[in-house]
């Protein structure tokens, strides 16, 4: 099996303190994260400085897309990202018009179970239709609510799918072995690296957990 890939996320609104962040965690991490918050805020200019000043880092961009799938991922791709959400609550047109921007880029699309009620459904026809990541994803309103990621995980895993699978919700040093070795080929963290005391020794901390994985 491929090596599990870390994905920080980078949630702030400020785009010099993503890029100081950026710049502390990329040499442990695979994935930069373009959080929600973040792309919101700053826009396209923050995937092509991330994509310009981290060349060896994937960069995912959180869009959390919900309509005009094609026409809202386009320009982000182009921009320099590897990777773009799509809701899966959205239209199946809205998520094959992500997959199709993706595609038209050699880049991926990655679908977000976030807030679905049949993801076993949903994961599989998505990936039917050429999406490349399965997101499972516990959001921070779920996880306040005391909700893990390991149930869905374990569902998804379970279906092999042949796609990758990421898997985001709290996850810190305790819990990161736990989802590889359940099926997650993609962990995603966020505040176990950017509230410690220092990010940069933290995701070299985890980047040690994943290889030993």
């Amino acid at each position: 099996m491929a090596k599990a890939l870390i994905q920080m996320a980078l949630d702030s609104l400020d785009f010099d303190q993503t890029l100081a962040l950026a710049e502390q965690v990329a040499p442990y991490v695979d994935i930069l994260e373009v959080g929600t918050p973040c792309i919101k805020y700053n826009g396209l200019e923050i995937v092509t400085a991330l994509k310009t000043k981290f060349p060896n880092n994937l960069i995912l961009v959180d869009l959390k897309t919900m309509d005009a799938g094609e026409y809202e991922a386009t320009p982000f791709y182009e921009a320099g990202a590897d990777i773009c959400t799509v809701l899966g609550v959205s239209d199946k047109a809205t998520m094959g018009g992500v997959i199709k921007a993706a595609n038209a880029n050699n880049a991926e699309a990655q679908i977000d179970l976030i807030s679905v009620r049949d993801k076993k459904a949903v994961a599989t026809e998505a990936a039917k239709n050429g999406a490349q990541i399965i997101g499972v994803h516990t959001g921070l309103d779920a996880q306040a609510a005391g909700q893990t990621p390991f149930a869905d995980l374990q569902a998804i895993a379970s279906l092999n799918l042949g796609v990758r699978i990421s898997v985001a919700g709290g996850l810190n040093k305790d819990t990161i072995q736990k989802t590889i070795q359940a099926g997650a080929t993609i962990v995603v963290v966020g505040a176990a690296i950017y509230g410690a005391p220092s990010p940069a020794e933290s995701a070299k901390e985890l980047r040690a957990l994943v290889d030993a994985a």
